[in-house]
């Protein structure tokens, strides 16, 4: 899950493994491979490096285990 920030300021968590597309349109939509789509204030760059920093901690914890 990574956390992301509505256009209102408020947070919230998204499975990762969901997206299925990020565009900059200007604002920052993620498409989901459930068809929901999100509007969101983070740029594109933002989102591809949580989502790097996600997956990161994904394989240190199962190197561990």
């Amino acid at each position: 899950m990574i956390k992301l920030t509505r256009l209102n300021g408020k947070n919230y968590l998204l499975n990762c493994e969901l997206i299925e597309t990020v565009e900059s349109t200007p604002d920052t939509v993620i498409s989901t491979t459930s068809g929901k789509k999100f509007v969101v204030a983070e740029t594109i760059e933002e989102i591809v490096e949580k989502v790097i920093e996600y997956k990161k901690k994904l394989l240190y914890i199962n190197r561990i285990e």
